[in-house]
């Protein structure tokens, strides 16, 4: 398969005259246009060609959520995400008891590997339609700051014990990040495990002090969950200002910052901040989409057991004391970058690719470049999603 007359979305520019050539649900060959024709020419009439979006942060959409472990639920989720550019996401959990937590690492792991098993077969064969590619679970909870828990349930909060940590670390194939505070007895302890079996860390929904923070990195953890929001920021101990784990974030160079860029989580000067801060390496763009992504203004859904509301474009506790996650999609927060944050097309491009596959160590997703996995989206002149693939074979189409 050919993809030709498109412009190709590299990470330092974007490139017209190219075609790439797909063999084996791999990228063959990036070369000179050529002048191939034929079923297997796929003409794309001058848009944009970029990797796949990867989102590191998906709790839900269209009213179904993580946390019902069902394999009719991660499909309807994956499905909803493809529409906006995602080929590959991470699944997110909520604080929860843990056994229903291992409910659902048990329930993903299955269809993984079941989805994985029937890589090869021919496609009038499979009796499921492909969709985005679930790369595994993020684990947002259990083990985060009362204090900062927005509209997590606090009930089910708890320290990251020895025992705790371990029954996670026997799902390691399958958690590739976690949220954890850093400042919560055990937690500097925790972070070094999870690192060490390979599981990305990142520091959220977390009170911490500067001094935590680095005790954290210290040990491993190298990201921070939804910058800005659930996390703590400069303030007084004693007579002194003391940084919090934002401050901390944006003066370390080597963490990585999640950004909900949907303009409600953060404003366009916050969003600014952070660019100047950390550059274009330093974001990974999340949706942290719940169920209520999907769904029309004022529809109502459950998140963690409490009512939502759909609300100018934004989720909602029902009682609007809290956000409760986003309604986006990757393709909404990229043209939030370009439009509001001024950043180039092809920086907020790899701040929905290149930057989180290297977060959780995607290696063959997220970059348009030899013996990478044949994932795209195609996007007009105006940032509109024409049509998504997953290892060359079209998944959603406009």
């Amino acid at each position: 398969m050919i993809f030709t007359n498109v412009r190709l979305i590299f990470p330092e520019t974007i490139r017209d005259g190219l075609e790439v050539v797909v063999a084996e649900g791999e990228i063959a060959a990036i070369r000179e246009r050529s002048r191939a024709r034929g079923k297997d020419v796929v003409d794309l009439d001058e848009n944009y060609l970029a990797p796949g979006f990867v989102d590191l942060h998906v709790h839900g959409a269209l009213g179904r959520d993580t946390m019902e472990a069902s394999a009719e639920a991660f499909r309807a989720i994956c499905d909803f995400h493809a529409s906006g550019g995602t080929t590959s996401l991470l699944l997110t959990t909520s604080t929860t008891p843990m056994d229903k937590l291992v409910e659902v690492l048990d329930t993903v792991r299955d269809f993984v590997d079941r989805r994985a098993s029937s890589f090869g077969v021919a496609r009038h064969k499979l009796r499921s339609r492909p969709t985005s590619a679930i790369a595994g679970v993020h684990v947002e909870g259990p083990f985060i700051s009362k204090a900062k828990r927005g509209a997590q349930r606090a009930e089910f909060i708890q320290e990251p014990s020895p025992a705790a940590v371990r029954r996670l670390l026997d799902y390691a194939d399958v958690i590739k990040r976690i949220t954890v505070a850093p400042e919560l007895p055990g937690a500097p302890e925790a972070i070094k495990d999870f690192h060490e079996h390979g599981v990305s860390v990142s520091g959220g929904h977390s009170d911490a002090w500067d001094e935590d923070a680095r005790a954290g990195f210290e040990r491993g953890m190298r990201s921070v969950t939804h910058t800005f929001n659930c996390m703590s920021s400069a303030r007084r101990r004693g007579i002194y200002r003391v940084g919090g784990l934002l401050e901390f974030a944006l003066s370390e160079p080597q963490i990585s910052c999640e950004l909900i860029a949907d303009s409600h989580h953060a404003s366009a000067t916050l969003m600014k901040i952070l660019y100047r801060a950390k550059g274009v390496a330093g974001i990974c763009l999340v949706t942290d989409a719940t169920a209520g992504a999907g769904l029309p203004n004022g529809s109502r859904f459950s998140l963690f057991g409490k009512d939502c509301i759909v609300e100018d474009g934004v989720c909602l506790l029902a009682d609007r004391s809290a956000l409760a996650g986003s309604a986006s999609r990757m393709i909404d927060l990229v043209r939030t970058m370009v439009r509001i944050v001024d950043v180039p097309l092809h920086e907020a491009i790899t701040m929905a690719t290149e930057n989180p596959v290297r977060a959780i160590g995607l290696k063959t997703k997220g970059r348009l470049a030899v013996g990478a996995d044949a994932d795209f989206v195609v996007l007009s002149p105006d940032l509109e999603v024409l049509r998504t693939f997953v290892r060359g074979e079209e998944i959603w189409s406009a």
